[in-house]
């Protein structure tokens, strides 16, 4: 130990009080990469790529050359992070709940919630590359090591086709399925729909069929969800789920609009059809909290890049939990927001499984490196124990894909304020309380 000592007090005569301290670091088996109290953000820069939705990604760079990456929703746009710049230039990127109060109050509903969600995940690839620990670390424990995946499949108006389109999915090895069973589907069959759109009596025996044809497809042990059953009332609704629990679908997916709680537990007092819903939904307080405290439906589905990325989502998962509602997590961004909902999964005692909507396109995972390839594994992806999110961009195939010119371009229009509460912004022409005529701060 004095050796060493000595070692260090010869080193910082040498090279100075800096490198002697980084030394120092080093032999304590801390992360040199940064010094954590001086971290600061200095930047905030994006592109967006152009895939089977767009995938605004942002990056956050940092004054020790850390950064991270984050993604706003699919669908989205840039922007609405972007916008959150000037809130978080000059601030430690490890103080991630201070920073995510700040930026919460402009945070929204669907798409909305995007900005706030992609800087949650930036932060905590941050921290994570900082400490040295992956991103999971930062918000608990990890309960399970590979995530179960459900995928996106396209429908076919031939249910003997949809049914083989859905049996190549556990060729592929998913174990959970979920189909789109539009009403549309039976709308060319005589008297399947009434003038509002929506199936008669004759038209849901019809969409039954295609339950069944999947059902016989992928085995009647299997778990299947359904979605996109088009504008239904909630009577419309009831309808729906009772038509379809001779098939004990794991879920029925909203039926009416998340905000409607009322309605949907209506629905879900009415049918032993499991109901879900939350994909559009941000934050616990402001989009799930009725869901969970009324028991309006029988499982949440919080998309990451809406609710709030890791660690709101977690808020809202556990809250759940603790009401007796399993979490199912929406997906169908790129790589990076996928592995960010990863690291979250992980952590969830109620979770059930998770989606993923670009399993055929071929060049998905090649957007990044880092994950072990195939990034999905016999239907499920493998929790990384890299700090941080532990993904890279792949930056010569992002370029092959961008929506818009530019790679991660400067965004100095953005490093003022576009978006704000009350800020006091210095002197203003008035009369203060003696009535003399100032130029001054007087609050």
């Amino acid at each position: 130990m004095l050796q060493h000592a000595a070692g260090l007090a010869a080193l910082g005569a040498a090279s100075g009080p800096a490198e002697a301290a980084a030394q120092s670091r080093s032999a304590a088996g801390v992360n040199t990469n940064s010094s954590p109290s001086d971290l600061k953000i200095t930047d905030m820069r994006a592109c967006t790529v152009a895939a089977n939705y767009d995938y605004p990604i942002i990056r956050i760079d940092t004054n020790q050359g850390v950064y991270g990456l984050g993604e706003v929703r699919d669908a989205g746009v840039k922007g609405i992070a972007l916008i959150l710049k000037a809130h978080l230039l000059g601030k430690n990127p490890l103080q991630i709940d201070a920073r995510l109060s700040q930026i919460r109050p402009f945070a929204g509903q669907g798409r909305m919630g995007g900005g706030y969600s992609a800087v949650d995940m930036a932060l905590h690839d941050i921290a994570g590359k900082v400490y040295g620990v992956p991103a999971w670390r930062l918000i608990g424990n990890k309960l399970r090591d590979k995530i179960r995946i459900y995928c996106d499949t396209t429908g076919h108006k031939d249910p003997k086709i949809y049914g083989k389109r859905m049996a190549d999915r556990k060729k592929m090895g998913f174990t959970f399925f979920k189909m789109d069973l539009y009403t549309s589907l039976v709308e060319d069959r005589p008297g399947a729909v009434n003038v509002n759109g929506v199936a008669t009596e004759k038209g849901l025996g019809y969409m039954c069929e295609y339950i069944a044809a999947v059902r016989d497809a992928i085995g009647w042990d299997q778990p299947l969800g359904a979605d996109h059953f088009g504008r239904l009332t909630v009577n419309d609704a009831i309808r729906y789920a009772r038509a379809f629990e001779p098939y004990q679908l794991a879920w029925a997916e909203d039926f009416v609009d998340y905000r409607d709680w009322r309605g949907l537990k209506q629905i879900s007092d009415a049918t032993t059809t499991p109901t879900l819903t939350g994909e559009d939904a941000f934050g616990l307080e402001e989009g799930f909290q009725n869901l969970i405290d009324n028991q309006a439906v029988d499982l949440i589905q919080p998309d990451p890049e809406t609710s709030g990325a890791l660690r709101e989502t977690k808020r809202i998962a556990d809250y759940a939990d603790m009401h007796g509602i399993p979490t199912v997590l929406h997906f169908a961004g790129s790589p990076v927001g996928c592995m960010a909902s990863v690291h979250l999964a992980c952590t969830l005692r109620n979770f059930v499984v998770m989606e993923n909507h670009a399993v055929d396109m071929p060049w998905w995972q090649d957007l990044v490196t880092g994950p072990a390839k195939p990034i999905i594994q016999n239907g499920y992806i493998p929790v990384p124990d890299k700090p941080g999110l532990g993904v890279e961009l792949n930056a010569e195939v992002i370029k092959e894909h961008l929506r818009y010119p530019g790679y991660f371009e400067p965004t100095p229009m953005y490093d003022d304020f576009i978006v704000s509460g009350f800020r006091r912004v210095g002197p203003w022409p008035h009369f203060d309380e003696d009535g003399k005529y100032v130029n001054a701060v007087t609050y």
